[in-house]
């Protein structure tokens, strides 16, 4: 990761700003593939979900996020925060909820428990986003999992190269930053396989970029993998024959 102790320079002396950007998260925007399909499939399948709990497992940037998103544009589902978890079991109903990173430590025991012992009771649709398998949630007594058990459990994950591209295409994309195919096929060919590593390498991508004033060029991505390698204490050897030319 990139400290903020250590600003990132370009070879002009330059320092990249850190400019804000917006993911785009519609449906259209998201991309689906073999490691996320069938969970791609239970969020449209929704109303006609046959049980209450929907639980979608994955590593950082596998868009666990992005469905919840859309789950949220297709149900009305609100976002139920660590302090509300008490309230909305109190108050019923069965409008839709999500509670993204359940795995989190956030999530005050007691009051999860309540909430979902009533989503059980009403039929209140609940999409649950998490990091870990439920067996492996950070909770001291076995009232949430046994509750969580439960639930419809779906992995996501980026599986091949073609779902990696595009989504170093859609980060850049995100960013306003238009990125030459070669380069895409470049990087994926020698970076680390998986989706958290995809938006670390486009984030220091662009920002090497914004401090030579360049666009981003084999160099660059040359520059970024070496980086990406040498924080996790591994070589970074290029593969000859390949050119952004």
């Amino acid at each position: 990761m990139i400290s903020s102790e250590r600003p990132l320079v370009g070879s002009r002396g330059q320092m990249a700003l850190e400019l804000g950007h917006t993911p785009a998260l519609a449906m259209s925007d998201f991309l689906v593939g073999d490691g996320n399909r069938l969970a791609y499939r239970r969020i449209l399948d929704f109303p006609g979900w046959g049980d209450p709990f929907t639980v979608v497992v994955g590593p950082p940037k596998s868009g666990k996020s992005h469905l919840a998103r859309i789950f949220a544009d297709r149900s009305g589902a609100v976002p139920a925060s660590p302090d509300e978890l008490e309230g909305l079991a109190r108050s019923g109903g069965d409008h839709p909820l999500v509670i993204e990173d359940i795995d989190s430590g956030k999530y005050e025991e007691t009051s999860l428990f309540h909430l979902l012992n009533q989503s059980l009771r009403d039929q209140r649709p609940l999409l649950m986003t998490a990091r870990s398998e439920v067996t492996k949630w950070p909770f001291q007594t076995n009232d949430v999992l046994s509750r969580a058990r439960r639930a419809v459990v779906f992995n996501v994950s980026i599986t091949d190269d073609i779902q990696l591209s595009q989504m170093l295409v859609k980060l850049f994309a995100d960013r306003q930053v238009k990125v030459d195919p070669r380069i895409v096929g470049y990087v994926v060919a020698r970076m680390e396989r998986s989706t958290e590593e995809v938006a670390k390498l486009v984030d220091l991508m662009d920002r090497l970029a914004l401090a030579e004033k360049s666009a981003i060029t084999r160099g660059i991505a040359a520059a970024a993998l070496e980086r990406r390698q040498s924080e996790r204490g591994e070589s970074f050897r290029d593969i000859e024959g390949e050119s952004d030319e």
